[in-house]
């Protein structure tokens, strides 16, 4: 059941409406059965996968506030451990890890390889990695006395299938979410309507701006053979906005919807895209795995506390792993690699690189310099991104090759541009729709610098809060790409 589907307004409005008319003590096993049904829309025998995980977290946690001998606790931790992340070995990277080692082994020579270890061909359960990362940090918080063990087996439950943020997130931590549920909510005016506002823009980030730039980059990326030069460079900034307004329409909606019923989850985005360097644009884009990853991998592994060198391979090791978390590819890891590399690299030249700044007198003008250090930051993400989408290694870096090819030809020859363009199905006003919708987000994420705009607007005369509305709705509606479009990060 996706999100921009007629199914999911039906369900939602059917879960609110029986949500607020039962009791609160009742509501748990509403909003378990409803999570669970979810679920279960895609495929109804991976709910299992989730029982399973439920289960042996929730033992594992009461297991481990049942004694103070650490290596007991450790057991139990791993044990955790051991179940969790080998089903998402299993479903998600077994064939990948399988087919590497196969074929590094077939390609050295000196050794001879007879046999092939099977292959399964299994559908990959969707979210697996979301509900996965929010189980083990619960136990892990557990272990290291952080949260008490949750008693209530369905109040539990419901953490780690609540169905907002079940299939991709924000990752929530268990010391926030779960005292939530034993909350009591009553139906809130202003609550209700601020979290309708933000499932408003969530639908108009996915349907109207991402679904619509998806008909031009995967005409692109689907072929890219077929391209060189300004469709490919278009196809790969498309994309950046793309994937930040699938996986933000989705957190917006997500943390709308949670919002409606009184649950408030914490935010995945703040304007990624304006971010100065690398650094700055981890701490803004997908804040709940990246703060994840600090806090379960980067300081278990020593984090800046250690020599310098270890300082930098923990900070490569932690992009790594999140590199492979996006998913079984070698673009995938190549892609986190890339980033740690980003990262370590700005570290390095920190000081060189403002010495040169001062040097040249950029310093004196604040402005322009903040615009050329988040146009730097842009260009360098959205190259990352080429290696994020791309069907494969080869076709990675067919596209870098070709980025600049044939450039002179078509910015010459406007009727061979616009023909290039509508072959990967997009027209000149398309294309003015695509570039337009994008330049209204960003527009709104400026306004947003100074507050969120939900609050800012109940400040404003009804008919101009309503004109706004109303506007939004239409252009949903009108220019809205409407189809069986999932999000992107329910691969992951």
């Amino acid at each position: 059941m996706l999100f921009n589907s007629i199914e999911f307004l039906i369900f939602f409005a059917v879960v609110i409406t029986a949500y607020f008319i039962l009791k609160s003590k009742h509501r748990w096993i509403l909003l378990l059965a409803a999570s669970y049904y979810f679920y279960m829309s895609w495929n109804p025998a991976y709910i299992i996968l989730i029982i399973l995980s439920t289960v042996v977290d929730y033992f594992a946690g009461l297991k481990m506030g049942t004694t103070d001998d650490k290596s007991k606790r450790k057991k139990y931790l791993f044990g955790s451990l051991f179940i969790n992340l080998g089903m998402l070995f299993f479903f998600k990277y077994y064939n990948f890890f399988n087919d590497s080692i196969t074929y590094l082994i077939k390609e050295v020579s000196i050794l001879q390889y007879g046999g092939v270890l099977p292959t399964f061909d299994l559908l990959l359960p969707v979210g697996i990695s979301f509900y996965t990362f929010q189980t083990l940090s619960y136990t892990i918080d557990v272990y290291r006395g952080k949260k008490e063990p949750e008693r209530h087996f369905g109040i539990f439950a419901l953490y780690v299938s609540f169905f907002p943020q079940l299939v991709a997130g924000p990752i929530e931590r268990s010391t926030r979410l779960l005292p939530q549920f034993k909350e009591e909510y009553e139906f809130d005016y202003v609550r209700v309507t601020d979290g309708l506002k933000l499932m408003l823009w969530g639908f108009f980030k996915k349907v109207v701006v991402a679904d619509r730039l998806a008909i031009f980059v995967n005409g692109v990326y689907n072929d890219v053979q077929g391209a060189e030069g300004i469709p490919l460079i278009l196809a790969t900034v498309f994309f950046a906005f793309q994937i930040y307004c699938d996986f933000s329409g989705y957190s917006d909606i997500a943390i709308g919807a949670a919002q409606v019923m009184g649950f408030n989850l914490m935010d995945n985005f703040k304007r990624p895209y304006f971010s100065k360097s690398i650094p700055e644009f981890w701490r803004r884009w997908h804040i709940s795995l990246s703060t994840w990853f600090k806090d379960y991998v980067y300081i278990p592994l020593g984090g800046n506390k250690v020599s310098e060198v270890r300082y930098y391979a923990n900070l490569f090791i932690t992009f790594l792993i999140s590199g492979l978390w996006h998913g079984a590819a070698w673009t995938f890891v190549i892609w986190g690699a890339l980033h740690g590399f980003y990262q370590i690299f700005s570290i390095i030249t920190k000081d060189y690189r403002f010495k040169i700044k001062d040097k040249v007198g950029i310093t004196n003008y604040p402005t322009i310099n903040k615009y050329i250090q988040i146009g730097i930051t842009f260009i360098l993400v959205d190259f990352s991104w080429i290696f994020f989408r791309a069907n494969s290694l080869t076709d990675a870096w067919y596209i870098i090759d070709n980025l600049f090819s044939g450039i002179n030809n078509q910015v010459s020859s406007i009727g061979m541009l616009s023909n290039s363009l509508s072959g990967f199905g997009f027209s000149k006003y398309e294309l003015v729709i695509a570039v337009g919708v994008i330049l209204i987000m960003e527009a709104i994420h400026l306004i947003q610098r100074h507050g969120s705009i939900r609050h800012m607007m109940r400040d404003k005369p009804i008919w101009f809060r309503w004109s706004l509305y109303y506007a939004l709705i239409f252009m949903i509606l009108i220019l809205g790409v409407y189809g069986k479009s999932e999000f992107i990060y329910f691969q992951f």
